[in-house]
């Protein structure tokens, strides 16, 4: 998959140092991943929730940081909307 809006991981690691290995852990996962429908996001991560239009919401660092992207999986394209921590999601207008 490419994946675009990587300014939004970098926003959140200046912010929140320890989110640093595990985000760049999931660049490198989605980037060498073949997402071809939900599906398959959910065979990797079973406790990803998809939320409207095909943005998934992901869980990382043992849900310490929450990451939403939208999937084209006709186009293979991840684009990371918006990334922080759990308590930062939930004010989140999504």
């Amino acid at each position: 998959m490419r994946v675009v809006g990587r300014e939004e991981v970098e926003k959140c690691t200046r912010k929140h140092a320890d989110s640093r290995n595990a985000l760049q852990a999931w660049l490198a996962e989605a980037e060498a991943a073949d997402w071809r429908s939900g599906q398959d996001v959910l065979d990797r991560y079973p406790r990803n929730d998809f939320i409207r239009k095909g943005s998934a919401v992901f869980d990382v660092k043992g849900n310490d940081y929450r990451l939403v992207a939208q999937i084209g999986f006709n186009r293979a394209v991840v684009r990371v909307l918006k990334v922080g921590t759990h308590a930062e999601y939930d004010t989140w207008t999504l």
